[in-house]
């Protein structure tokens, strides 16, 4: 496959869209913006897309095969809500913590008798310190909600990992009886 000089494309771990192609099939969940590059209609391989702004997730773009088994199915299925739910977790914890971060900085500097600019109009940064309570303080406030997200991603993992391994053993099963069948021709 030819790839494009400027975008460094590549199958398998490579630039794709966030909008379903023309010769794709099955919708996918609406992702936060769009990009128009489109994987070639005769590839055989998942794509990755640069990193979203919002959760700094790259997304997938998933292969169907043509004889896409109904296990097959379930699996990509399971990756791809997966996969949305992740960027929905992501994107609102970072939305979140930049709102409060700008926050905690105007709070300090006012408290200090500061603005948000100096007096060349540069903004205004707290030093590590200042920061470090930030931090600790939203780490600590955040720490059930950051619980049940791992709980769940692991949860969700093994379950991706399980059907991982039954989909490859049905594949090795279908081509040894494939070339069972050829022996006996």
């Amino acid at each position: 496959m030819a790839a494009s000089p400027g975008l460094g494309l590549r199958p398998l771990r490579a630039w794709i869209p966030l909008t379903r192609c023309a010769h794709t099939a099955a919708p996918e969940p609406s992702p936060a913006k769009t990009i128009s590059f489109c994987p070639p209609a005769d590839s055989k391989n998942d794509w990755i897309g640069p990193p979203d702004r919002h959760s700094n997730l790259r997304p997938v773009r998933y292969f169907i095969p043509k004889d896409e088994s109904k296990l097959e199915r379930k699996l990509r299925a399971l990756r791809e809500e997966t996969q949305a739910w992740n960027q929905r977790f992501w994107a609102n914890q970072n939305l979140t913590f930049h709102q409060e971060k700008e926050e905690f900085i105007i709070e300090r500097l006012n408290s200090l008798g500061l603005g948000e600019r100096d007096e060349e109009g540069r903004k205004r940064t707290l030093n590590a310190e200042e920061m470090a309570t930030f931090y600790r303080d939203f780490l600590s406030k955040n720490f059930e909600r950051h619980a049940r997200y791992n709980r769940e991603w692991y949860k969700r993992n093994f379950t991706i990992t399980f059907l991982m391994g039954k989909v490859t053993l049905l594949r090795a099963w279908k081509k040894l009886a494939w070339k069972k069948q050829e022996e006996g021709r």
